[in-house]
């Protein structure tokens, strides 16, 4: 027996800078129409469009590790926008509202899914954040890696995508 899950909750970050990342993560959220439930100098719960953000301040005693990437743990992760448009406009947002570091704005991700497209971004404490546009089924598709006629799982995955062999 299998289950199919409906998509992730919620998301709970832990952050160094809680006065720039707490506003960051607060305005990023009420942008992608979700209500603040809980606010505090140490916490903001941002809920709605299917999903929830918890960002946290780090205990003081904590504070000086820097987020890694490279380190076990969360390396990034992904908002699916439902539209290329919607992608775009968050760019935009990002830029001008947000003054987010941009790692690559909006971009064709093909490699990876049939018409992905998305932007990559950090918040003031570096934890990395893309938010992406798959028309259809992606990988489910026709076309896709995992739907009728598809190559099926890969065995390579980096910056040039998914691979073979």
């Amino acid at each position: 027996m299998s289950v199919e899950v409906n998509g992730i909750a919620h998301i709970q970050l832990t952050v160094n800078d809680p006065a720039r990342c707490l506003p960051f993560w607060e305005k990023l959220c009420h942008f992608l129409q979700m209500a603040t439930l809980i606010k505090n100098d140490e916490v903001v719960y941002s809920i709605g469009s299917r999903t929830g953000i918890l960002v946290r301040a780090a205990p003081r005693a904590q504070r000086a590790v820097a987020f890694d990437q490279d380190r076990a743990g969360l390396h990034h992760f992904c908002f699916r926008a439902r539209s290329r448009a919607d992608v775009d406009a968050i760019h935009r947002f990002l830029v001008d509202e947000l003054d987010a570091r941009i790692i690559h704005p909006p971009e064709d991700g093909s490699q990876f899914a049939p018409g992905y497209y998305s932007v990559l971004f950090e918040d003031p404490d570096g934890i990395r954040v893309e938010v992406n546009h798959v028309p259809g089924k992606g990988h489910f598709d026709t076309g896709g890696r995992l739907g009728p006629g598809g190559g099926g799982p890969a065995d390579r995955y980096g910056k040039s995508g998914l691979g073979d062999g």
